[in-house]
């Protein structure tokens, strides 16, 4: 979206609206991390999410076993290992797919490489590997302790 003057509104897609719902859902188990399952539609509550796009994802990542879904009258969800052990890169992994083999040129060109750059490649290639060093670095219980942070702040 472009507006007048030199006002620009860019947004880079880093991972897909389900992938963000997947980190929602992550992190909102590590922050109230209990013995006792969390209800998928608590979940879906909090975080405005429409349940049963939340109840897709959720079982995508039980297959990949970052989360443990219990059935019955007693069940819900856990976290799969300890949340300090939980790196952003494995939930977007998970839910859109590994990163693909070929890096991706910023400005939608079908080849983009050093050999042959695009007239963004040279900027666009250190962001890109910050990003990916930052999504392999970020654990959710970190995550978590920030997002309790903002809260506070918030409310005061």
């Amino acid at each position: 979206m472009v507006s007048s003057g030199n006002n620009y509104n860019i947004q880079f897609m880093l991972y897909s609206k389900s992938a963000e719902y997947a980190i929602q859902a992550m992190i909102h188990l590590s922050e109230f991390q209990t013995d006792k399952p969390t209800m998928i539609s608590s979940i879906a509550k909090s975080y405005d999410i429409p349940y049963q796009f939340l109840a897709k994802i959720v079982q995508t990542l039980v297959k990949r076993r970052l989360i443990i879904a219990k059935r019955g009258r007693n069940g819900g969800i856990n976290l799969g290992r300890d949340a300090k052990d939980i790196y952003l890169h494995e939930i977007i992994d998970a839910v859109d797919g590994p990163p693909p083999e070929k890096d991706i040129c910023a400005i939608g060109l079908d080849y983009c490489s050093d050999d042959a750059p695009c007239p963004l490649h040279h900027k666009w290639k250190p962001i890109r590997k910050n990003i990916r060093e930052m999504l392999s670095s970020e654990n959710l219980e970190e995550l978590a302790h920030r997002v309790i942070e903002k809260r506070e702040l918030m409310n005061k």
